[in-house]
């Protein structure tokens, strides 16, 4: 599948299945070779972008926000061709889109308060000195600012 396709398919879905789809691509593209853990790290911080709406008020516009995530850095026609891959980013989006959808306190949060990341091999952000929530693999979280919540 090219991305091109994906996001042209987002486009046309209902809004919490074209979330659901563009958190899994955006796990893919970002963390496909990282752990468990980091792949469930993304996936939060695009989530707790969406709750606070700077960014976007559903995940697909936080994930394409303009040079915010892979999905805007990368080629629309690069192939997300690795299906073990793919399954397992839709795994983790799922999952997470479940542990997000519980009570603040309730929730399992692996990279608390985390607005940003980076890999650092590939990228060196103008925020890359504010507050390290975590390293895990190749990316490092960051808490660049207080996210407050609109949902409550």
């Amino acid at each position: 599948m090219k991305l091109a396709w994906i996001l042209w398919l987002a486009s046309v879905l209902p809004p919490q299945t074209a979330d659901s789809l563009c958190l899994s691509t955006t796990v893919y593209l970002e963390a496909r070779d990282q752990s468990l853990r980091g792949q469930q790290a993304v996936a939060e911080v695009a989530l707790r972008r969406r709750d606070s709406g700077l960014w976007g008020d559903t995940v697909c516009s936080v994930v394409t926000a303009n040079k915010q995530f892979a999905p805007t850095l990368v080629s629309p026609g690069t192939r997300l061709s690795n299906s073990e891959a793919w399954t397992e980013s839709v795994n983790v989006a799922l999952a997470a889109e479940r542990n997000w959808a519980l009570p603040e306190g309730k929730r399992k949060e692996i990279v608390p308060g985390a607005s940003h990341f980076a890999a650092h091999a590939i990228a060196s952000p103008s925020w890359r000195n504010a507050y390290q929530v975590a390293t895990i693999g190749d990316h490092t979280f960051y808490k660049v600012q207080k996210l407050k919540s609109r949902r409550g």
